[in-house]
């Protein structure tokens, strides 16, 4: 029986944890070539250590540098590249702009643009002219379920968020017909290592941590689940495989049902 991602070769952009980890996993199990780019250098070695034919290079996606080097060694690996993924993300923990101070508010938006919006742009870039060399090329963009509804997150996350909801479709028109651009908007997720921003003294807090997580994620969504990264994982394939060929400017909703509202 073929798999979904036979051929294809991808880039996957924060690959080292939570939904890029999965996303990872996914596309072995379904026939990909997969390059990473990740910042973590433990995490890196993990990789290494449990995917022997996962390419791996250590860099920072916010940087020109880092994208450059790893699109280069994908291709260089694979003979090409067709599909990017980009994982890459940061939180900043509900804070609303009456929370953050003055002082810290142009510090903490750069950080959080440059980490979740400028990330995706730097990837992009690169990856270009690779993925328009190839057939059937797409890029999948990391969203959230922040991407359209407030509450979800503070006032620097949901207005980054969406700002990447507007990168998928404003580079669905621009990329069209070489490449087709769709995003997935998890809702709330278990299991991954998401932090809050360094300007705002949040790094070493992990969303994960946060007590009865699972308990009040289930609680949110009509189909009570608490969704985790391999749930997600399958969204990036699907939208990344052939069979979704005629598909672009779009995004997929694994989220539990969390924009219908919470069954009472």
């Amino acid at each position: 029986m073929t798999r979904w991602l036979d051929g294809k070769r991808a880039l996957i952009v924060g690959g080292g944890s939570g939904i890029g980890r999965a996303t990872v996993d996914a596309f072995c199990v379904e026939g990909a070539k997969v390059a990473v780019l990740e910042h973590d250098a433990d995490k890196c070695d993990a990789l290494r250590h449990k995917l022997k034919k996962v390419l791996v290079v250590e860099g920072d996606a916010i940087t020109r540098s880092a994208n450059d080097l790893a699109v280069a060694a994908a291709v260089d690996a694979f003979g090409g590249l067709d599909t990017l993924v980009n994982c890459v993300g940061t939180f900043d923990f509900y804070k609303g702009i009456g929370d953050i101070d003055a002082e810290e508010l142009g510090s903490a938006f750069d950080e959080m643009f440059r980490t979740n919006v400028l990330s995706h742009l730097q990837s992009i870039k690169a990856a270009v002219p690779a993925l328009q060399a190839e057939a059937g090329s797409s890029i999948v963009l990391t969203e959230s379920a922040s991407s359209f509804y407030p509450g979800r997150g503070g006032v620097l996350y949901v207005s980054s968020k969406f700002a990447v909801r507007g990168l998928v479709a404003t580079l669905a028109h621009e990329l069209a017909p070489q490449i087709r651009v769709n995003g997935v908007a998890p809702g709330g997720t278990l299991n991954t290592d998401l932090r809050g921003l360094n300007a705002l003294g949040q790094h070493d807090t992990r969303l994960d941590d946060t007590p009865n997580r699972a308990r009040d994620l289930a609680a949110r969504t009509p189909l009570n689940v608490a969704l985790s990264p391999e749930d997600h994982a399958w969204s990036f394939v699907f939208l990344a495989s052939d069979r979704a060929g005629g598909i672009t400017g779009e995004t997929i909703h694994p989220d539990g049902g969390f924009r219908l509202g919470a069954k009472s």
